[in-house]
């Protein structure tokens, strides 16, 4: 049975063109078990119509403060009891102001002001508006609090510009919906320490030696890890990924650099993830910039710190996940890493394959321990990182005990 099976959840839409696709949230709520109320703004009736909901959710729509149709005329106070979970999608810049500063204005800021209940909310925005100082702080202040983020997302958007703020698909925010009823809670009280991105060598003050990874899958564990209850710090190479909100974010370049802000943290956390690409190799950077010659060029490449295999050795080693990127033989190369590293679990992907992986918002993932395994087919980095979160939960507490 799913774990939306009867409950019941407030769908708050806001105005933006992102709330075309919040019908079909609304469906697959329904399709899951859930029941659905609708509460609307008077910006989001301009993008799509109360009778659409009505029809899909079954239920009237919501979109006054003074109800005269509800008890008391108060349906602020009515749906705020019965909801067990806010669902804000999409949620514009100026919604998540609004609810930073506890404003109650109209019914759906009046709604999540009066409830008890979670609150899950799906950003939608143009990029700039994402990154800027203002939303940064509303978005950090409100994870602060509690409330959950699902994305936003990176790409092409409305505006014909590119770039963070993109809606997360229906789906994800569906999942995610259903990981805060699976889960909620399964990391509370734990400090997880996570390695995102790739990392920088230095060849000379202009050129480096790096790679391909984005960080996004990185920085959608750490959310994933915050929506668990867990305290997540993120270590964060190079990457035009925004981090998510609620999490202490150290950024760093070099793999070194890497290597000393993990160690300083590990005694503090109970789980590491090491999902960032780090540079095997490093070398000594050039002072001034190498000038173009006709001969061969020859550099010296000396090998970085085993990030993975120093936290996994340490005297009171934290559970221990590595990742592992391969082009072959997955199951043979991840499980000999999981054993030469003695890590607790690894997650292994096949990189060079075209819509997942590295510049995707795609992957599929095996995932292996001492004695199992589970094969987590192709999804968005989002769904996949919740149900990562919820099997190293699992593997972790099976190890205490």
């Amino acid at each position: 049975m799913s774990s939306l099976a009867h409950k019941q959840i407030c769908v708050i839409v806001t105005g933006g063109i992102a709330a075309y696709k919040t019908p079909d949230i609304v469906r697959q709520l329904r399709a899951a078990g859930a029941r659905v109320q609708v509460v609307m703004t008077p910006a989001a009736q301009e993008f799509i119509r109360p009778l659409a909901f009505q029809a899909i959710s079954g239920e009237p729509v919501h979109t006054d403060l003074l109800d005269s149709t509800a008890e008391a005329a108060m349906g602020h106070i009515e749906l705020a009891r019965w909801a067990h979970l806010i669902l804000v999608a999409p949620a514009s810049a100026d919604f998540l102001a609004r609810l930073a500063h506890g404003l109650a204005n109209d019914l759906a800021s009046t709604l999540c002001l009066a409830t008890a209940a979670p609150i899950l909310v799906a950003p939608a925005m143009n990029r700039l508006m994402w990154s800027n100082p203002a939303t940064v702080a509303n978005a950090a202040l409100l994870a602060a609090r509690g409330v959950v983020f699902c994305g936003p997302m990176s790409g092409a958007q409305a505006c014909g510009e590119i770039g963070p703020g993109r809606m997360a698909e229906p789906s994800d925010i569906v999942a995610a919906a259903a990981a805060h009823f699976a889960s909620t809670g399964a990391l509370t009280g734990l400090t997880v320490l996570i390695t995102a991105g790739p990392t920088r060598e230095p060849l000379d003050p202009v050129r480096f030696l790096t790679n391909r990874s984005s960080g996004k899958m990185g920085f959608a564990l750490a959310a994933a890890a915050r929506a668990a209850g867990a305290q997540v710090l993120l270590v964060a190479g190079p990457t035009a990924v925004a981090p998510p909100p609620g999490c202490e974010v150290v950024c760093v370049e070099r793999a070194q650099e890497m290597f000393e802000a993990v160690m300083a943290r590990v005694p503090a956390c109970d789980i590491f993830i090491g999902s960032a690409a780090v540079a095997d190799y490093t070398t000594a950077p050039a002072t001034q910039k190498i000038k173009k010659s006709p001969g061969a060029l020859t550099l010296t490449l000396v090998a970085t710190k085993d990030i993975l295999a120093h936290v996994a050795a340490c005297p009171d080693a934290p559970f221990t996940v590595g990742f592992a990127a391969e082009t072959e033989r997955l199951e043979y190369h991840a499980r000999a890493k999981l054993e030469s590293k003695s890590l607790d679990l690894i997650a292994a992907n096949l990189v060079g394959v075209p819509g997942i992986g590295f510049d995707s918002d795609e992957n599929q993932l095996s995932v292996f321990w001492r004695g199992g395994e589970i094969q987590l087919a192709k999804a968005s980095k989002h769904t996949l990182a919740q149900a990562l979160i919820a099997l190293i939960a699992e593997r972790y507490r099976a190890k205490r005990s």
